[in-house]
């Protein structure tokens, strides 16, 4: 992958862009919630994509508490990050997708490097994380942007303190 990462705000203008990267090269359970609609990527399908994506336009103070990126390598929309405040004062969630083509390539650690600077721009302390232990992509990215990792039988927590010495790379 060529290029730097950079992340911009979910849009109307780069929403279809998102939701072609996710039919072309995800599945929909990977990029939006559950939905009740035919398999694969329907119509309806596709609606819902754009209302869940549009519901975080309005960002962290808005009525989701959600703000979405559009992850970015050379102007080429690859996949998704975003950050939900969470009850615990100054902490946010993080999740990220991104097409296949553009996994394993160092993409995913880019991206939430640059939303771990977001959030701390944002006045949060703590990014954190739910993941899988057979999601080794996940796994792997949060370790190496600083994670503290935390196994519960399969679930894996990660927490990220943003008041601490970032790890080098």
């Amino acid at each position: 992958m060529t290029g730097t990462v950079r992340l911009e705000p979910v849009d109307e203008r780069n929403l279809e862009p998102l939701l072609s990267v996710a039919v072309a090269e995800a599945e929909p359970d990977d990029v939006m919630p559950p939905v009740d609609a035919p398999a694969g990527w329907s119509h309806a399908r596709r609606e819902a994509f754009r209302d869940y994506y549009r519901t975080g336009m309005a960002g962290l103070d808005g009525p989701t508490h959600t703000a979405m990126y559009a992850v970015l390598v050379g102007g080429e929309v690859l996949g998704m990050i975003r950050m939900t405040r969470r009850a615990e004062p100054g902490t946010v969630e993080t999740g990220i997708w991104l097409g296949r083509s553009a996994r394993g390539q160092g993409v995913g650690a880019a991206a939430l490097r640059e939303l771990l600077d977001l959030a701390a721009a944002a006045g949060m302390h703590t990014v954190v994380a739910e993941t899988t232990r057979d999601n080794s992509g996940a796994v792997s990215v949060l370790h190496r942007c600083g994670a503290k990792l935390i196994e519960d039988g399969d679930a894996v927590r990660a927490e990220i303190s943003l008041d601490a010495i970032p790890p080098a790379f």
